[in-house]
């Protein structure tokens, strides 16, 4: 079968559950990593075709995308920062907002970074994105990463292997942390964040398959994560040290008045693309 007229039935089978542009979008993320072959290729020779064999490979796909499963877990992999990073149901897939939070720390430490060993670090790691990119892009940080599942740790060091950084990754409990031990030039945390009384608006790929651990808190302490890591802060955050979070988008005033009443300075709110209050960021000093 010719792969542009796979391309037609896949998308057509996928469009009663994702739009027709998504639906697209995993056509060639698949078709670029099972065949290392772009949108360029196949507008370059449109008679390129699959073997019975490589249709069935793709029928498989097809199903386990119908039944919601992440494209991403599918594949084992997904791009963040411009790096490749393996994930799976142990961790959540990155996303692009957090990309902008990871951005924005670079930018904020071009002019240090270069002359100061900056200690950074990462709680709730996960598949170990942040923590990774931010050791990739700032050359002379010391990088140090906290979760509480060692599975997810497990991936994150393969990753921190795979993209040739060192990080010091802790298996810990964040909420049970007394102390951090040392001090840090920058703490960043983009811990569990969504109410149980938002989960009518997860979609079912995400709710279905990525690790809960990671993604809810209850109703009633939504802001656990944050004053936990912040008091922490207020202990182990060097002079100027800075501390980042991604928040719930419903809940950036309630944070803002969270560090103000903890005395932290210099309180700085961010949108994200989608215009959503999703980044914050604050000093000790």
């Amino acid at each position: 079968m010719k792969i542009k007229e796979y391309r037609t039935q896949f998308i057509q089978e996928l469009t009663p559950i994702y739009d027709a542009g998504e639906s697209e979008s995993f056509f060639y993320l698949i078709l670029e990593e099972k065949h290392k072959l772009k949108r360029i290729d196949l507008a370059l020779n449109p008679d390129l075709v699959f073997s019975e064999a490589e249709i069935v490979v793709w029928n498989s796909i097809l199903e386990q995308l119908k039944q919601e499963i992440p494209v991403q877990y599918l594949l084992g992999k997904t791009s963040f920062y411009g790096l490749d990073f393996e994930v799976n149901e142990n961790v959540l897939i990155p996303r692009s907002e957090t990309e902008e939070l990871v951005d924005w720390i670079i930018s904020n430490n071009l002019v240090i970074q270069e002359s100061n060993n900056l200690r950074i670090l990462d709680i709730g790691t996960g598949s170990g994105c942040i923590a990774i990119s931010l050791a990739k892009n700032i050359p002379n940080a010391t990088v140090f990463a906290i979760d509480v599942s060692e599975k997810a740790l497990a991936t994150a060091k393969t990753n921190a292997e795979n993209n040739s950084v060192n990080v010091t990754f802790i298996n810990q409990n964040i909420l049970e942390t007394e102390d951090l031990q040392q001090q840090f030039d920058i703490i960043v945390s983009n811990p569990p964040y969504v109410r149980n009384l938002e989960k009518e608006e997860i979609k079912k790929n995400v709710l279905d398959n990525e690790p809960h651990l990671a993604l809810f808190v209850e109703d009633n302490d939504a802001l656990i994560f944050y004053k936990k890591i912040a008091e922490l802060a207020l202990e182990n955050l060097s002079e100027n040290g800075q501390l980042y979070f991604e928040i719930n988008q419903y809940l950036g005033k309630e944070m803002v008045d969270l560090l103000e009443k903890m005395n932290f300075k210099n309180i700085e709110l961010r949108k994200d693309i989608y215009g959503n209050d999703r980044m914050i960021k604050c000093t000790e000093y």
